[in-house]
């Protein structure tokens, strides 16, 4: 353990003196060491020191650019987009709400446009790269699933991309609504087990957690079924789904 000498100390024998000049040299060759670091530090600078400004100037105008475009792009056309799909979605919660040949009808409003303002698609289209648009495609696709256009549905709702913790999972179970619908059970099935990977909550998880365990037993994979069924035996008793879960745990264990 090194010890504290005070400046002027003088050794009282030899063997002191040997060691504090050994720690002199110790001392003077860390510090020869830094000067030499620094001296080549400096040297690098100065011979990069174009380079090196480009690429300060560069991140600068990269760090501004996008500063702008958030606030004076981005923002502004988010707003105007919003704006614009407000009467599509008062089509689309109208049509949830319909039934029958009405309800499609509406359902087609929603999608296409009505009263002067443009439906989902336009909305998607014209808006592109904003969060609005994420949500017409996402809205677009609902509509056309409904209406039992699935390849559209397919389409609009592969393009919805935001991480939402409930419309996110959603957008991948209707997925695998769709590809059910056009007897991809397989597809439909890696679609469902994305929407529960997502996110876990009440609402989303044991309702996709069912879906799967459906499509699991319909393919023939009663273990992957049973999996499913048991988690939501055991996480969402409480849920809605747990009666269907508990009276398909026997099915499944049956096929294996």
């Amino acid at each position: 353990m090194a010890t504290y000498k005070k400046r002027g100390y003088k050794p009282k024998n030899k063997k002191e003196q040997e060691e504090l000049i050994q720690e002199e040299s110790t001392t003077a060759e860390v510090f020869d060491s830094l000067d030499e670091s620094a001296s080549k530090t400096e040297a690098f600078i100065s011979k990069n020191q174009n380079v090196i400004l480009s690429v300060i100037v560069l991140i600068t105008v990269v760090v501004l650019g996008y500063l702008g475009y958030q606030n004076f792009i981005l923002g502004p056309k988010e707003k105007e987009a919003a704006a614009e799909m407000h009467q599509a979605q008062v089509f689309f919660d109208n049509a949830i709400n319909a039934t029958g040949t009405a309800q499609d009808s509406i359902f087609k409003l929603a999608i296409n446009g009505g009263n002067a303002k443009p439906g989902f698609v336009a909305v998607a289209d014209n808006f592109s790269g904003t969060k609005t648009a994420a949500l017409a495609n996402y809205y677009a696709g609902i509509s056309y699933l409904n209406i039992g256009e699935y390849q559209k549905a397919i389409d609009h709702l592969d393009r919805f991309n935001l991480n939402d913790e409930v419309i996110a999972p959603m957008a991948k179970g209707a997925l695998g609504d769709a590809f059910l619908q056009i007897n991809q059970p397989k597809e439909a099935l890696g679609y469902f087990e994305s929407a529960i990977s997502l996110s876990k909550n009440s609402f989303t998880t044991p309702k996709y957690l069912l879906k799967a365990a459906i499509t699991a037993l319909e393919i023939k994979e009663p273990a992957k079924a049973l999996g499913y069924l048991e988690r939501i035996n055991e996480e969402f008793p409480e849920a809605t789904e747990a009666r269907q879960a508990k009276a398909l745990t026997g099915k499944a264990e049956g096929l294996m």
